[in-house]
């Protein structure tokens, strides 16, 4: 089920510009699935789907090739090499990592362009993550700690 709702998503985003969640959730449901946000959203991370310009100036989903999912491995292994821990307060979580790793491990994050994350900032050992709504920091803290498990 999962094989085939992945392989429907892939083909759904490469023949329609699919600018939102909803709209692929709707577009999986007109070929009979049922399917929920939450499984939506599960999805599109673990096939690395990221926002691309369209043709039309607006951002859609589209598959990373092979080398950006070179790159997408890269980047959650310098995460997971550098991060000790993490906390938060309201829409900020506060990353500490390795002495001189809080660079690195701040630059995986900010190439990670997700919409959730407005910026970060990076000291020596000590990353500063801005979260765009505190609703939101709960789903980033879940995917940095996915990270770290890679």
């Amino acid at each position: 089920m999962k094989y085939d709702r992945h392989a429907l998503i892939l083909k759904i985003i490469e023949e329609k510009d699919i600018e939102t969640q909803e709209e692929l959730a709707n577009e999986v449901r007109k070929y009979g699935m049922d399917i929920t946000q939450a499984t939506i959203s599960r999805d599109i991370k673990e096939l690395r789907l990221v926002k691309v310009m369209g043709k039309s100036g607006a951002y859609k989903y589209a598959a990373m090739d092979k080398t950006d999912s070179d790159i997408s491995d890269r980047l959650f292994r310098v995460f997971s090499d550098s991060v000790i821990s993490m906390d938060y307060a309201n829409n900020l979580i506060v990353i500490r990592t390795i002495a001189a790793g809080a660079q690195a491990a701040a630059s995986a994050i900010d190439a990670m362009n997700w919409p959730e994350i407005i910026g970060c900032i990076a000291g020596d050992d000590t990353i500063l993550v801005v979260v765009r709504d505190e609703s939101m920091v709960q789903d980033v803290l879940k995917q940095f700690t996915r990270m770290m498990r890679k």
